[in-house]
């Protein structure tokens, strides 16, 4: 009975260590498991908007060793919030949305999982929503913007000095997608490094109502084009506007991306936010237990304001040239974007200017953003608020 019971013991054991050990391999393959990083875009590739994002979150983590996990064309409702909470139940440590009203449910979504990082790019809502996981980030694209409208003025310059546009001919066409404080910073940053070259430049933006349409782009840019205007930008995130100039001959600055190989003959450059830098950023502190900034915005000098490759066949000579001295100057802190010496509004110099910093439903001014003779854009916080509307600028249409 003895050397049964000494059997069945020793079983027992032996069952014991098997499931002890099992378990310790078990817990030492979880130790080892790469981080998960989750990203909910609005569209997906055939985006420039969103294919920027992916690219920049792909080189990122692949430079950093941890898993992505990509959701694409998740809608502005609260399908954006399953999916963040999905990605959040999954083991994704950082969760990033890329779009403006995915907002409001990825901060849901931070309430419910507050071990998880939530990330969301053009926000405005981190520094007033008192939720510590929650983290708001965008660039100073406005000046990437003045950069390429700089490369237009030059490109508008030099059909003036050949003769074949007139100086009060100087028109400007730009496709938006929204009446949003970041359009009205991007056309008219774009304007006024624009205006730095062609004093006599003027634009008209004809606004679609979505981020992306390719016909309504492509129609927006049509009528600029047939309102004889000599050079087409955007912000809007397909090539309906590209291809309108392509076909029509007209000299184009995208955004998000080249446009070089299908508009070899009118894309000029484009320019576009970085987003690696800033990956790289949230990835790092996650790793290293640190905080992550509420309001992060990213600079030239992170490496977060990006052209692409000038196209010599449709620039004007000398392009990159100018564009590397204006850039230095803005780094330098020599020039600034939005110099109230540059621009009127009702004919008259802006000296005081309250803007809509912490948002509220009634969207009243809050801040004093113009000291030392500018206005000190994505300063306050990350995303845009610059929202004037100056002289020199006409909109075609503005219900959205």
């Amino acid at each position: 009975m003895k050397k049964i019971l000494a059997l069945v013991l020793a079983v027992v054991m032996a069952t014991f260590c098997l499931a002890s050990c099992g378990d310790k391999k078990e817990s030492k393959k979880d130790s080892s498991e790469k981080m998960k990083v989750g990203f909910i875009c609005l569209h997906d590739e055939n985006s420039t908007y969103d294919k920027n994002f992916i690219d920049a979150a792909k080189k990122a983590c692949d430079e950093l060793g941890v898993d992505k996990v990509f959701k694409t064309n998740i809608p502005e409702n609260n399908e954006c919030y399953e999916t963040a909470a999905d990605l959040a139940d999954s083991g994704c440590k950082i969760v990033f949305a890329d779009s403006f009203s995915h907002e409001d449910y990825l901060i849901k979504a931070a309430k419910e999982f507050p071990d998880v990082q939530f990330c969301h790019a053009t926000g405005t809502k981190a520094h007033t929503s008192d939720v510590k996981n929650f983290h708001n980030a965008f660039a100073s694209i406005y000046e990437g913007r003045y950069l390429a409208g700089v490369a237009a003025g030059l490109k508008i310059k030099e059909m003036i000095d050949a003769g074949k546009v007139k100086k009060d001919e100087a028109k400007i066409g730009y496709v938006g997608a929204f009446t949003y404080a970041e359009v009205i910073s991007g056309y008219t940053s774009f304007y006024l490094g624009a205006k730095s070259i062609v004093d006599t430049a003027t634009m008209e933006v004809q606004f679609t109502g979505s981020w992306y349409d390719e016909a309504k782009e492509k129609e927006a840019a049509q009528k600029l084009i047939n309102d004889k205007c000599v050079l087409i930008s955007q912000h809007a995130d397909s090539m309906g506007a590209p291809t309108a100039c392509e076909t029509a001959g007209i000299p184009n600055v995208s955004y998000n991306g080249s446009t070089a190989d299908a508009c070899p003959n009118t894309f000029i450059v484009s320019s576009r936010i970085d987003w690696t830098p800033y990956y790289k950023y949230i990835i790092n502190c996650v790793k290293d237990g640190k905080a992550i900034d509420t309001d992060w915005t990213g600079t030239i000098a992170t490496g977060s304001v990006a052209l692409t490759e000038i196209n010599e066949k449709a620039a004007a000579k000398d392009t990159q040239a100018k564009i590397d001295a204006v850039k230095a100057d803005l780094e330098a802190g020599k020039v600034h974007v939005f110099d109230t010496a540059t621009f009127t509004v009702d004919g008259k110099k802006v000296e005081s200017y309250k803007a809509d910093v912490d948002t509220d439903a009634k969207f009243e001014g809050d801040t004093e953003v113009i000291k030392d003779g500018y206005f000190h854009e994505s300063e306050y916080r990350s995303a845009p608020y610059f929202d004037l509307r100056i002289d020199g600028i006409k909109l075609l249409n503005e219900k959205f």
